[in-house]
């Protein structure tokens, strides 16, 4: 079989440097050009020791990202207030945005971290509170 396209590597037996000029270029870790913390030994172990947080992490990270609250109904809180002996119910619910999915029985004081405008207004007909935390 003929080979047309020649190995640069053929080319190059015998140099001690391929296209690095003299031996004294690219001696060292200048040579390495964008390798960062990443391409020796014992940066890595810095890395390890005082950088834990660049070990697998991938992409960027927005700090000014809101943080995303689970979502809970009327119709679990107020399973939640038929369940509790109380007359009119504290419920607690930090992390949470209450929607307006369903109908509550009986007056309960919620807090939680948000409401939607409809929510607030089904909470407040039933004779309840709405508490932002």
């Amino acid at each position: 079989m003929v080979v047309r396209i020649k190995k640069t590597s053929r080319k190059h037996l015998g140099q001690r440097r391929w296209g690095k000029g003299n031996i004294k270029n690219a001696r060292g870790s200048g040579d390495r050009g964008g390798t960062g913390k990443s391409g020796a030994k014992h940066k890595w172990t810095y890395i390890v020791k005082y950088a834990k947080e660049q070990i697998r992490r991938k992409g960027f990270f927005n700090k000014n990202a809101t943080e995303k609250l689970e979502t809970i109904d009327i119709a679990m809180i107020s399973d939640m207030a038929r369940k509790s002996k109380d007359a009119k119910p504290t419920i607690e619910l930090s992390g949470y945005k209450v929607l307006s999915d369903g109908m509550l029985s009986k007056a309960v004081t919620v807090k939680a971290s948000n409401f939607s405008k409809q929510a607030q207004e089904k909470i407040k007909k039933a004779g309840g509170e709405a508490v932002k935390i």
